[in-house]
């Protein structure tokens, strides 16, 4: 008898494919794992029951799929029929699952709490109110084994009269991994494009994560610190009520990014923590949006106008929401309208030129 090695692999996330296919494999899934377990999974009842496809949907991040790792569905499940057992109830219920949920943070984040504790005694600078200038509150995944969590971080930016230079802090003393290099190096190809087709840029600008001290990676902080170049550019105050994600492209265009639901959590958590005022929030890529599954307590904030989440597709749109200050569309000329953001950051660099070439023909009349 001959045997034949086939390789496989599995998906760990799937489809809902219009909810009956979707559905369909959940509860076969949750069928297997019922038998050697001994769980009373009940279908749905008076809304408050968790289906077995409503099982699956829980610990993913993406609306239009539910989990097929059965591995972690499992856990969930036996912690869940757990503490439904402690209540003497036949049922699990939907808080018996949030419950097993929350318990498994609480054992797994106290690196989270630390940082937590440290933001809001103020040792770790996150402002959550007010504005500043050429300051943004960005957002950051951390991950500790299966664990992972939502944190702030502050980038700041300074900007002066130069030939075009833009020193990344994190790349020149090798704290930037090569993906945050690509992001810095792509959104001073978005400066170039957009205030420097037909005059120099003169501009001399640096950019820095404060206080963090591990390897920054990835390019999901490239919006935030557009944001905070332009706004050190045109001396634009900004907003720390709210914090903003996304990766951007050339032309200024707001990209998806990963942990989306762990970083809006995260900036959530600091603004509860020292009051929820109604002005407080996360920007954004709208192509996120279909990645939201908050938890309920966000969810509810959010529901009673007491926190918002806007998606965006643009960098200026994201600076609108920042500055409270229109982006501007340019005339026939190319000259920004009065007010807005761009004119100020037209006038700036005009101004800056113009101090170069001053400074330029004084050094040859002393040659």
């Amino acid at each position: 008898m001959s045997t034949t090695e086939i390789t496989g692999e599995f998906k760990e996330r799937e489809e809902r494919a219009a909810s009956k296919l979707g559905k369909q494999a959940a509860k076969q899934g949750i069928a297997l794992l019922r038998g050697p377990s001994g769980f009373t999974l009940t279908p749905q009842r008076e809304g408050k029951v968790l289906s077995p496809a409503e099982f699956a949907e829980l610990p993913e991040e993406d609306q239009q799929r539910f989990t097929a790792a059965m591995g972690d569905l499992l856990e969930l499940l036996q912690e869940a029929n757990y503490r439904s057992d402690k209540r003497n109830s036949q049922l699990i219920h939907r808080e018996d699952v949030q419950s097993a949920i929350d318990a498994h943070s609480h054992r797994a984040n106290q690196l989270q709490e630390q940082l937590r504790e440290e933001i809001l005694k103020d040792r770790i600078r996150i402002e959550t109110e007010g504005t500043q200038l050429a300051q943004v509150n960005g957002l950051s995944v951390l991950q500790l084994g299966d664990y992972t969590f939502g944190a702030p971080t502050r980038i700041s930016a300074t900007a002066r009269i130069g030939s075009g230079e833009l020193i990344d802090i994190e790349r020149e003393t090798e704290q930037g991994g090569p993906l945050h290099s690509k992001g810095v190096l792509i959104l001073t190809s978005y400066l170039g494009e957009r205030y420097a087709k037909h005059q120099p840029l003169s501009l001399s600008a640096s950019l820095v994560f404060e206080q963090t001290y591990n390897l920054i990676e990835g390019d999901s902080a490239s919006a935030a610190e557009l944001c905070a170049l332009l706004s050190a550019m045109g001396d634009i105050p900004i907003r720390q009520s709210l914090a903003i994600t996304g990766s951007i492209n050339q032309h200024g265009q707001l990209q998806a990014i990963g942990g989306v639901c762990e970083k809006i959590e995260g900036f959530f958590d600091i603004c509860k923590a020292r009051g929820l005022t109604g002005d407080q929030g996360v920007i954004i890529p709208t192509a996120n949006a279909r990645d939201l599954m908050l938890n309920q307590a966000l969810v509810a904030a959010a529901e009673a106008s007491r926190f918002s989440v806007y998606t965006v597709d643009h960098i200026e749109q994201a600076l609108e929401l920042l500055t409270g200050l229109p982006a501007g569309m340019p005339d026939a000329k190319g000259i920004y309208p009065e007010g807005t953001i761009n004119h100020r950051i037209q006038l700036r660099l005009a101004e800056w030129i113009a101090l170069r070439q001053h400074y330029a023909g004084q050094d040859k009349m002393n040659e």
